[in-house]
């Protein structure tokens, strides 16, 4: 009570600031990027009114997709495996030499990377600005999801068959490393000076912690229930992670490598994401049909009924909203963070998957 207490004074003297001031124009809402499976594009919503304003085309099975807040650049992956040592398709509208002489994939570094793979995956690296294609980039096996560096400057993916992750320069557009991690690795956070990255690998149950300055798993921490998404929080104390084997949220102590709370919230859960705040942690449970909230200063939790099966999701950052994707439908649910209550529903093609938040270009 005294949360919102304070909340609700806090807004009132930054009504009355604006007031003072204005004219002033309102910050622009931030734009979601969502990709789409099967349905071949990346889909760009204005949260200001919940609308598709866009779509990048030429991305063939999406699932992971991540960029850099600030950045212009994004790192999507297909879930498509490819002949290894063969080159991805063409982009359309870019020449025949312009590919070849562009595929992040070949020679050097890479091609000794992608020697030792048993298949091969492709990258897309996505210029958010104008909206295209840049590269697709070679890489050792088909991708689950994404990560950019908070600097922009390297792309993480994670491969499931390969038990581990790849790291492309995003300024060269090429793949420079490959990480072993553990079985089936499926997603990836980053702290807020990129100097750690840890890895879920539902495999083997356990959390890797990669140190970029080496590119060197540090350690392994088991959590049990096989981890797979992932949000950290936002001083980096805590990692919170989804154990889809027994319907779990446990939280991480990343200093220490200790488990040190577990939340149940039911079967499959799946997308998970924090409050602007850090106090509150949303989870998408897709085999019961609702959305739960959890208060990470009591442990207490809530849920609504949301159906069928929510499945990605996250905060849309200073607008109050949550955006949630139907496993079953094309839809994006937009939930009011603090009444839990459904405010619209977005029309899409296919099925919404990793969603990055993105300030407006």
């Amino acid at each position: 009570m005294k949360y919102h207490e304070f909340r609700n004074g806090a807004l009132s003297v930054v009504a009355t600031v604006v007031v003072a001031a204005s004219p002033m124009a309102a910050p622009a809402a931030p734009q979601v990027l969502m990709p789409t499976g099967q349905a071949g594009v990346v889909l760009i919503i204005d949260s200001a009114d919940d609308t598709v304003v866009g779509e990048i085309a030429g991305v063939e099975n999406t699932h992971g997709l991540a960029a850099a807040r600030s950045g212009s650049m994004a790192l999507a992956g297909s879930l498509n495996p490819i002949e290894s040592g063969s080159v991805p398709d063409k982009p359309a509208g870019i020449s025949e030499a312009d590919h070849n002489a562009h595929h992040g994939g070949s020679g050097g570094g890479a091609g000794q990377i992608l020697s030792k793979a048993s298949s091969a995956g492709v990258a897309y690296q996505i210029d958010t600005a104008q909206r295209r294609i840049l590269k697709q980039i070679t890489v050792p096996g088909f991708i689950h999801h994404a990560l950019v560096t908070p600097d922009g400057r390297y792309g993480v993916s994670t491969h499931p068959t390969s038990g581990g992750v790849s790291v492309i320069d995003m300024t060269a557009g090429a793949l420079i490393k490959h990480i072993a991690t553990g079985p089936v690795p499926n997603y990836a956070v980053a702290n807020a000076d990129g100097s750690r990255i840890w890895v879920s690998n539902s495999g083997n149950d356990t959390i890797s912690e990669i140190d970029t300055a080496h590119w060197i798993v540090r350690r392994n921490v088991m959590v049990g229930g096989a981890p797979e998404h992932m949000v950290l929080s936002p001083d980096g104390g805590s990692l919170y992670i989804v154990e889809t084997g027994d319907g779990t949220v446990v939280e991480l102590d990343t200093a220490g490598g200790e488990v040190v709370n577990r939340y149940q919230v039911g079967r499959g859960p799946h997308g998970i994401d924090l409050s602007d705040d850090g106090t509150r942690l949303y989870v998408s449970v897709k085999d019961d049909d609702k959305l739960v909230v959890i208060d990470l200063d009591t442990g207490d939790s809530r849920a609504m009924d949301l159906a069928p099966a929510p499945y990605h999701l996250t905060v849309v950052d200073g607008t109050g909203k949550l955006y949630v994707s139907s496993r079953e439908a094309p839809r994006v649910w937009v939930v009011d963070q603090q009444e839990l209550r459904v405010l619209g529903e977005i029309p899409i093609r296919g099925v919404g998957h990793q969603m990055v938040v993105l300030d407006e270009q």
